[in-house]
């Protein structure tokens, strides 16, 4: 199997919150708006097709207006465990595995870049490691709003 490291973004998590849970708001549209994007970034899903082949569309919004179209199309989804989508333009593949223990949730987040240039470009251009972690950190602050208003 191909090492694939040095072309990665991946960082892991556990969530304190159910699987089923987790499940929804990576799966539902309504809430993946939410909490999609670094900081300061708002979401309009124009599609999410959540079935392999499936396409996904979503316009995100900067802080400074610009909109940033994303189209992903779903590889694998595995119900309470995986969900695999590749991105277009730029071109990676994203694999996220849930791993359910009680009460929380394990989830491993891995994009997988074409080249180590490509990924570098993407760091340098856009921040994408600091906004992966702004990500999750979105995930986590969403999650434990939710169960508050359960």
């Amino acid at each position: 199997m191909e090492n694939t490291e040095r072309r990665q973004l991946s960082i892991s998590r556990t969530l304190k919150a159910p699987i089923a849970l987790v499940w929804e708001v990576w799966t539902n549209p309504e809430h993946i708006a939410q909490w999609w994007g670094p900081d300061g970034f708002t979401n309009t899903i124009q599609q999410m097709d959540l079935r392999e082949g499936g396409e996904w569309k979503l316009t995100m919004h900067g802080p400074d207006g610009t909109n940033y179209p994303n189209r992903s199309i779903f590889k694998e989804i595995v119900p309470h465990e995986k969900i695999v989508f590749e991105h277009f333009n730029p071109h990676f593949i994203t694999t996220i595995v849930f791993e359910p223990n009680g009460e929380e949730t394990h989830m491993s987040w891995t994009a997988v870049f074409d080249t180590e240039e490509m990924l570098q470009t993407i760091i340098k251009a856009h921040k994408a490691d600091e906004g992966m972690k702004q990500n999750i950190a979105k995930l986590e602050n969403y999650i434990s709003q939710l169960k508050l208003s359960l």
